[in-house]
This record gives structure tokens, C-alpha cells and sequence, in this order.
């Protein structure tokens, strides 16, 4: 008798039974990915993709919750040429996003640039200039609501010890959207304070120490290092606020209500008014794709000019 000698599996070469283990592992690895990306992947589609949809065909109809429903085709975006409240409302939004822009910016990458330290209790400040963003949209406009009262408000008592008559506030058309804007500006910029830290936190300390020996004071080295350093960041911001501020809703809807004369109907406010006030839901679905469109032009205006900078 002859005894039959095979050749163990060397570690160079694989057994056939590992190499099939390892292939059903990892088929197992892509099918359990694919489960837990499959639930998210839902709640989009359901949540945002059919909405979105559906509005866009709604906007070529004469939609009502309590009416019939006809196919009109592009005569609710015609419409919006006569309507003067449509341009009043993009008018006042115009102006908002022109002074909450670049305050929001000044603020928080004023703010970052200040708790950008080395300190004990910097972590203490930067959990309390994130507290705004954590807080309810309408509870922090009730707060501001009384802080602007012209006659007993925190701000006017505080004016008014430095000599200064404060304003009517929320209650004259010439101040209201000043006090939507500061009151935005306060509640907003946590966020974009954080994102700026970041940014600044990643800037090499080697180039700030070498531009300080070579003579540059603080303003030189903030302007020819730290800003073009920044430009991402600066951009990412920039796009973040510009989006935020056309689609400003919570503190005209609790501080005015679009007015006083409505001087702070913004273009949401007026589509919300359309569509579940006036129950003209295919005439407010127009109005927001135009609002689509016009976030989208000013964002990739905000790229295009990034991008010149940067080059």
C-alpha cells in the first residue's frame, strides 16, 4: 500500500475555501452597506425628490385644496410679471440678503477670529455663541420682539443711556427690516462662526510666523494670509447665507407679519400668503422654482467671482 502525501496550503497561496470566504464576506459587507444607505436613500425620495416634483407639475395648474384642478400651463409664471407684490416681495428680499450678507460674514468670522486663542475659556465662549443656533427660530424672534419694543425694549433703554432716541423699530417701515436683519444676524452666525474657526485652525502657523518676521503688523497678516487662506471657507459661507437669506420666513412671519406697509413681505413670506392663506397653491409653486432659480444664479455668481479670486 502507498500512501497518497498532498501538499498543505502555503501562505502564499491561498486555499480555494479561504478565497470563497473572503468573496462571500465581502458581498455580505455591500449588501448590509447597501441597507443602511437604502433608508436614508428613501427619506429623500419620499421627503424632498416627490415633493419637489410635484410642485413642479402644480405649477403649470390651477390648484386648489378645495377647488378642481385645471392645466393652465406657464400662466401662473406669466402672471407673476403683473403681480406688483411679487416684486415688492423680491425687492425686500433683495434688500435683505444685501444687508444680512455681508453683516452675518463680518460677525462670525469677526467672532472666530476672537475665539481663535489659546485661552482657558474659549471652549466656554464658543458653547455660548452656539447657543442662538441650537434655539427656536420663533422663540428667539418672540425674545427679539420684546428686546425692539420702542418704549420698554432692552435696546431703546440701552440707547438711550448713550443719548440716543432709539427707533420705532418694528413698528416704522424704514427700521423693520434693520431689526429682521439684526435679529437673523444674532441667531445665525453660530454656524458660520464654527465653520470659520475651522478654517482658521487649518491655516499653517509657519506662514503667520514667517510673514510676522517679515515685518507684516496684525491687519497685513490678517489681509495677505489669513484671507486668502480662507477663500474656501469664505466661500462656503457666503453660499450658506445667500440661500439662508432668500429663504428668510420665521422672523417676518412672528416679528411683522410683512409689514409695517409691508416693507418686510419677503418672497416666502408672500408664498406662503399665496399658497395657505389664499389656498393658490399652483400660483405659490411658480413663485418658488422662480425662487430655485435665483438662488441657484447667485451661487454660481458667488462661485464664479470665488474662483477669480482664488486664481
Amino acid at each position: 500500500m502507498t500512501a497518497t502525501l498532498t501538499k498543505p496550503p502555503t501562505e502564499d497561496s491561498p486555499s480555494r475555501h479561504t478565497t470563497r470566504a473572503r468573496g462571500t464576506s465581502l458581498k455580505l459587507q455591500q449588501r448590509y452597506g447597501y441597507l443602511f444607505i437604502a433608508v436614508p436613500l428613501l427619506l429623500f425620495l419620499v421627503f424632498a425628490v416627490i415633493p419637489v416634483v410635484m410642485a413642479l407639475v402644480m405649477s403649470f395648474t390651477d390648484y386648489s385644496v378645495i377647488g378642481t384642478t385645471t392645466w393652465v400651463g406657464g400662466a401662473n409664471f406669466a402672471a407673476l410679471i403683473d403681480d406688483p407684490y411679487f416684486w415688492l416681495s423680491l425687492k425686500n428680499t433683495a434688500i435683505y440678503t444685501a444687508l444680512f450678507v455681508p453683516l452675518g460674514l463680518t460677525v462670525a468670522l469677526g467672532t472666530a477670529l476672537i475665539i481663535n486663542r489659546r485661552i482657558r475659556a474659549v471652549k466656554l465662549f464658543r458653547t455660548f455663541f452656539y447657543i442662538p443656533v441650537v434655539c427656536s427660530s420663533v422663540a428667539a424672534a418672540t425674545i427679539w420682539y420684546w428686546l425692539l419694543n420702542p418704549d420698554f425694549g432692552l435696546i431703546n433703554i440701552a440707547l438711550g443711556w448713550i443719548g440716543i432716541d432709539g427707533p420705532a423699530w418694528l413698528y416704522s417701515s424704514r427700521w423693520a427690516m434693520v431689526a429682521i436683519v439684526i435679529m437673523s444676524a444674532w441667531a445665525t452666525f453660530g454656524t458660520n462662526m464654527m465653520i470659520f474657526l475651522g478654517g482658521l485652525q487649518g491655516i499653517s502657523r509657519d506662514l503667520l510666523e514667517a510673514a510676522r518676521i517679515d515685518g507684516a503688523n496684525v491687519l497685513q497678516r490678517f489681509w495677505h494670509v489669513t484671507i486668502p487662506q480662507l477663500q474656501r471657507t469664505m466661500f462656503l459661507v457666503t453660499t450658506l447665507l445667500i440661500i439662508g437669506a432668500f429663504q428668510v420666513f420665521d422672523q417676518a412671519f412672528v416679528l411683522t407679519k410683512g409689514g409695517p406697509g409691508n416693507s418686510t413681505l419677503t418672497l416666502v413670506y408672500y408664498i406662503y400668503n399665496e399658497g395657505f392663506g389664499r389656498l393658490r397653491m399652483g400660483y405659490a409653486s411658480s413663485m418658488s422654482f422662480v425662487l430655485f432659480l435665483i438662488i441657484i444664479v447667485f451661487s454660481l455668481v458667488n462661485a464664479r467671482i470665488t474662483n477669480k479670486a482664488q486664481d
